[in-house]
């Protein structure tokens, strides 16, 4: 479930040069900047912002965005956060070039991106990527045990291993049923 939108720039289309061209640095600015805009406007509207995702995908760059609320997002909600967000993302973020602006529910592989996050899902499955390997593995399938020392502990059918927060390119539930 979500609702979508694309900015339009009048100047670059989301195959240019120009849009290739988003260093790694600069992503991580939009998506810092998109989270300090998206996180205040979810909570006035009883909503949480649980991850944002910017990358480059086949159609271009996809600015994606996940909310939820308790009893679970309606595409009406997608909807308005698509708007209200959309608005604000046009005048901060003028620079970033041609986007296509997600929003939607986190589904049921759900994305950890906050370290409470691993906490708050002790005994559920994940699935974790590395950005580099750890003891020559690089994907990772295990309950989350919590968090220690800027550490994941996942419980995986090869033992307990430790990965450490900044080492994490990718995090998500498997088959999450809702129930936090």
């Amino acid at each position: 479930m979500g609702a979508k939108r694309r900015k339009e720039t009048g100047k670059k289309g989301s195959g240019s040069k120009e849009s290739a061209r988003i260093t790694p640095e600069k992503a991580r600015m939009i998506i810092e900047k998109t989270i300090d805009l998206a996180e205040p406007l979810c909570e006035s509207l009883g909503m949480e912002l649980v991850h944002v995702e910017y990358q480059r995908e086949p159609g271009g760059r996809i600015l994606r965005i996940y909310i939820d609320r308790p009893g679970g997002v309606r595409l009406e909600d997608c909807v308005q956060v698509n708007r209200e967000l959309g608005d604000l993302l046009d005048v901060s973020l003028e620079d970033a070039g041609a986007y296509r602006l997600e929003v939607s529910s986190p589904g049921t592989d759900r994305p950890l991106g906050r370290p409470a996050d691993y906490d708050r899902f002790k005994g559920n499955e994940a699935k974790i990527r590395t950005v580099t390997p750890l003891d020559g593995q690089k994907n990772f399938t295990g309950t989350i045990k919590g968090i220690a020392e800027d550490r994941v502990v996942l419980d995986t059918q090869k033992g307990t291993v430790h990965i450490p927060l900044s080492q994490i390119a990718r995090a998500r539930l498997v088959d999450y049923n809702g129930v936090s």
